[in-house]
């Protein structure tokens, strides 16, 4: 069974404050002077008593030093332990972080090499207890140290984990709050996209009438009108696209247009002057939901589109209902060679996007294009009735 330290030791010893680690010296220290004075039947006599005592001392302040080399100290302090009994329990303390720090094998390597130690201090000193159980304490107390050592190793490992975990969970889940809203941000400025372009479209065409027409200071003063309230309406949607792409405020225009409907759009064409025939079926347009909300904006784009590529044109636009499904199309003459508003081609691109999300479907191809270079421009969308 391999174990990985999830801290590592110069870490470890550095959250350690110096207070534990002096207690711990202290404790030592005290419980290796209780095994030298009141627990072994045969002690060091003579000079070797201080030796013993010194030896000891120094053992147990080398505990300072168990997190950064824990191996190291840990068979040094063994080795110390079998000459020195007040060595003796620093040298589990040192065992102890081998068995929190290192793999399993590394850690009972030490606990043999502690289980010898104990032999050769009974062999030094055989007045104390017999062999057998001597080897049968050391072998039970340095099992007991591995066994805590590697379950606090454990601990660690899982509350590693956990950690871990609970800070991806938190990564993944402010990830997708922050790709939830760039999507709604996208959403609502392709939405203002669509209006604007919609909005700019019907002032071109209500300005290309008066400049058609010739029109009296009579006559113009009514479309004058007209298109500074459809122009109002376009620079509304533009802020609330710029407040959208800058700093994700959303500035809500008053709605003081015509009715958010399909019918509602070739009547605003209409009065534009844009030349409408429509094909309405009842039951094919809803009132609500995406999938009014996708019917709407695919006639809004049709006829966006031929105002700016087809102005003049006579545009058909037909919504009927099959099955479970409103079926919309807009078609509309295209000339090559004919003056063209400028665009960028967006509009198709969000409309496919907002259909799909819909569950519906759109398509657009110029057909029946001869050598006179004279076609009709074709926008199709199938989109559930919802």
């Amino acid at each position: 069974m391999q174990h990985r330290p999830v801290i590592s030791s110069a870490v470890d010893d550095e959250r350690e404050p110096p207070s534990v680690s002096l207690l711990l010296v202290l404790a030592s220290f005290a419980g290796g002077l209780a095994n030298l004075f009141l627990v072994l039947q045969q002690r060091p006599g003579g000079s070797w008593l201080p030796l013993d005592v010194a030896v000891g001392a120094l053992a147990c302040m080398a505990l300072v030093l168990r997190h950064r080399r824990p191996t190291t100290v840990a068979l040094t302090l063994a080795t110390a332990s079998a000459f020195a009994a007040t060595a003796g329990i620093a040298n589990y303390v040192a065992l102890f972080a081998v068995a929190r720090t290192k793999r399993l094998e590394i850690a009972f390597l030490v606990a043999l090499a502690d289980i010898v130690a104990g032999l050769v201090f009974w062999l030094v000193h055989p007045g104390n207890a017999s062999v057998s159980l001597t080897v049968m304490v050391n072998t039970a107390i340095s099992l007991a140290v591995v066994a805590w050592g590697a379950l606090q190793q454990t601990q660690q490992d899982l509350v590693a984990v956990y950690r871990d975990r609970a800070a991806r969970i938190e990564r993944e889940r402010a990830m997708r709050a922050e790709q939830i809203q760039m999507a709604e941000r996208a959403r609502i400025a392709r939405d203002m996209h669509d209006s604007v372009a919609h909005h700019i479209s019907l002032i071109a065409l209500y300005a290309g009438g008066l400049e058609v027409a010739g029109a009296s200071a009579q006559d113009v003063g009514p479309t004058a009108g007209t298109i500074r309230t459809t122009a109002t309406r376009a620079l509304d949607e533009l802020r609330g696209v710029i407040g959208m792409l800058r700093d994700g405020t959303l500035a809500i225009p008053q709605e003081n247009g015509p009715e958010r409907s399909v019918g509602g759009l070739v009547d605003e064409a209409r009065r534009a002057g844009q030349l409408v025939v429509a094909n309405l079926g009842s039951g094919a347009t809803p009132d609500s939901g995406s999938g009014a909300e996708a019917v709407y904006r695919i006639v809004q784009e049709g006829l966006t589109n031929a105002r700016k590529h087809a102005s003049g044109a006579l545009v058909t636009v037909s919504v009927h209902q099959e099955g479970a499904e409103a079926v919309v199309s807009i078609t509309n003459p295209v000339e090559a060679g004919a003056p063209l508003m400028p665009g960028s081609g967006a509009g198709l691109v969000g409309l496919t996007e907002r259909v799909a999300a819909a569950g519906g479907v759109v398509e657009h191809e110029i057909v029946g294009r001869g050598n006179g270079g004279v076609g009709e421009f074709l926008l199709r969308g199938r989109v559930p009735l919802r």
